[in-house]
């Protein structure tokens, strides 16, 4: 009797954690759910956690193994989301530097932004650096991180999806090669990299290839290639700071040289500013960028502490955002490319409510992808009246995926649920559609 009391108090004591009460919905709506989740084949033949709570009664509506850990893959852009609302705020900080006679020190603030192909254009660091006399001199010493994080996978280091990790980001880390418009081999951009770009007539030509080498810039390309007359890809490049320095000079035209001088703690630091736009959030959870998500982490590390390092940023995050969470955060990039992290469907609901209770509620909405609509559910959720009623983040890695987000119920409510699988053989569409069999269903109910 005393182990059952027992078990019951600390399970209060996690709900109180969490601010909520157990089940406050009525016995058939609990019975149907019940059914949908605890009596799935589907579900029953992996791993499936799930919450749903109500943020305006602050109860926690229904849970099925949602105190249990899942790899969140993508869903950890949730947490790296919130951490940069509050840790960032309203401004985007683009540029350090420091003033030594004719000299321009400067150095990187993580700022994905800069010159990024898919941005509108801001000219505000170009136009500060081209207006300077100065001799301009870039450090990276204030990069205490590795290029990629704990648990990556090392040989995904020629796709997109794991662009580097780096100090002052320029042209989204990457070279895109694009077939060339007047019908002869391929183009580089930026245009640098054109020198270092080459036909290899050994490569194989059953698909088009473009390959470099793990630690240097080099690229090769097939015949393939050549015929592909929509070409559009995208390669990380390998940087390093003389790397930078010659596309930063190319790109203003004008000297950058790289130097191992280190920021002056004795003088004054100048930051440059520019308001934080909704684009860069919009591009972090609808496209799910991961090179962004690990960017905005280097950024609150550099604002908190004047230095970059992942780790210390999920630290300040885990300790001052997220102290009350029901169950401890097993954190380990901003991306989640890593295996490594571990969290529980209700300790992502209580993100959620963090970042309901933070934003309007059309601005947030706008920022998460919308089903059958935007983002990465553009293809699944859709309302048959048009108007999209899921607004969630998905992850996906193989043998997970997680869908964590807000729902619009017909009655006008707005509830936040947390979805995890894992552990699953098949293709992921399969969870997709019993998932959407549920949240039809509590739209509806609730």
């Amino acid at each position: 009797m005393k182990t059952k009391l027992t078990n019951y108090f600390l399970f209060l004591v996690i709900l109180a954690n969490l601010g909520c009460a157990t089940y406050p919905i009525s016995r058939k709506a609990h019975k149907q759910l019940d059914v949908l989740l605890e009596e799935s084949t589907l579900f029953n033949s992996s791993f499936t956690g799930f919450a749903l709570f109500d943020p305006e009664t602050n109860q926690m509506l229904y849970q099925h193994q949602a105190d249990k850990y899942y790899t969140p893959a993508s869903n950890t852009k949730i947490y790296t989301f919130y951490t940069a609302l509050k840790v960032l705020g309203d401004s985007l900080p683009v540029l350090h530097y420091q003033e030594f006679g004719d000299s321009l020190l400067i150095w990187g603030t993580g700022n994905a932004l800069f010159l990024h192909p898919d941005f509108p254009a801001d000219g505000q660091v170009l136009t500060f650096l081209r207006s300077r006399a100065d001799t301009i001199l870039y450090t990276d010493k204030t990069f205490l991180d590795d290029r990629f994080g704990e648990g990556w996978m090392w040989d995904d280091y020629p796709y997109y999806y794991q662009a580097e990790k780096t100090p002052f980001p320029i042209y989204g880390n990457v070279v895109s090669f694009r077939s060339n418009p007047l019908g002869v081999g391929i183009r580089a951009y930026p245009a640098y990299f054109h020198a270092f770009l080459s036909f290899d007539p050994d490569l194989p030509n059953k698909n088009t290839l473009i390959r470099r080498q793990e630690f240097g810039n080099d690229f090769i390309y097939n015949t393939a290639a050549t015929k592909n007359a929509t070409l559009n890809r995208s390669i990380p490049f390998h940087y390093n700071a003389a790397l930078f320095s010659q596309l930063l000079s190319d790109t203003l035209t004008k000297k950058v040289t790289a130097t191992n001088l280190a920021p002056d703690t004795t003088r004054q630091v100048h930051t440059l500013y520019q308001p934080m736009p909704d684009t860069l959030y919009r591009r972090l959870m609808q496209d799910s960028d991961n090179f962004i998500a690990e960017q905005l982490l280097l950024m609150c590390s550099d604002k908190l502490y004047g230095a970059q390092h992942t780790e210390w940023a999920v630290e300040y995050a885990k300790k001052k955002l997220f102290p009350n969470a029901p169950d401890a955060l097993l954190w380990y990039d901003g991306s989640g490319l890593t295996r490594y992290n571990l969290f529980t469907p209700r300790t992502t609901v209580a993100v959620l409510k963090l970042i309901y209770q933070s934003l309007p509620r059309e601005r947030l909405l706008n920022i998460f992808p919308a089903g059958g609509q935007s983002g990465t559910i553009q293809s699944w959720y859709p309302s048959p009246d048009g108007k999209p009623y899921i607004f969630a983040k998905t992850g996906t890695l193989r043998n997970a995926h997680a869908l964590s987000g807000y729902l619009l119920t017909r009655s006008g409510k707005v509830l936040i649920f947390s979805f995890m699988h894992n552990n699953f053989p098949q293709s992921s569409n399969a969870y997709k559609k019993e998932m959407q069999k549920v949240l039809e269903s509590i739209r509806e109910v609730f």
